[in-house]
């Protein structure tokens, strides 16, 4: 199993960016999958989550309405569409594959390595 994001970088609050993560090594359209993200001095956090065939997502309260999962099955890749970025939305990213059917309080089985994203004027 490999999963490798990409699309981190520095951003301007209210800017956007958008993550990818392209997964290999295993069947990428039977698992949930997952966004978490990791700030200095903070605990791992859960970002998003998207089902199979992405018709169902769930997201932290904080970040609803801003931030948009997607993925594509075909080219066995997720997104993240991150809008009206925060300086609190400052983090490494990483990109999950998920255990089980759990998308409010998922458990991942595999993670990226992680793509840094910087919040700042």
């Amino acid at each position: 199993v490999q999963l490798v994001e990409s699309g981190g970088g520095l951003a301007q609050p209210g800017g956007s960016l958008r993550l990818s993560c392209t997964a290999s090594g295993f069947t990428f359209s039977v698992y949930i999958m997952g966004w978490f993200r990791q700030a200095p001095g903070k605990e791992r956090e859960f970002v998003a989550t998207i089902d199979w065939n992405g018709y169902a997502t769930y997201y932290l309260d904080s970040v609803k309405g801003r931030f948009s999962v997607d993925r594509d099955n075909y080219k066995n890749v997720q997104y993240l569409q991150m809008d009206n970025l925060e300086p609190g939305d400052t983090a490494l990213y990483y990109c999950a594959r998920i255990r089980g059917f759990t998308m409010h309080d998922p458990e991942a089985d595999y993670w990226g390595q992680g793509t840094q994203v910087t919040v700042s004027s």
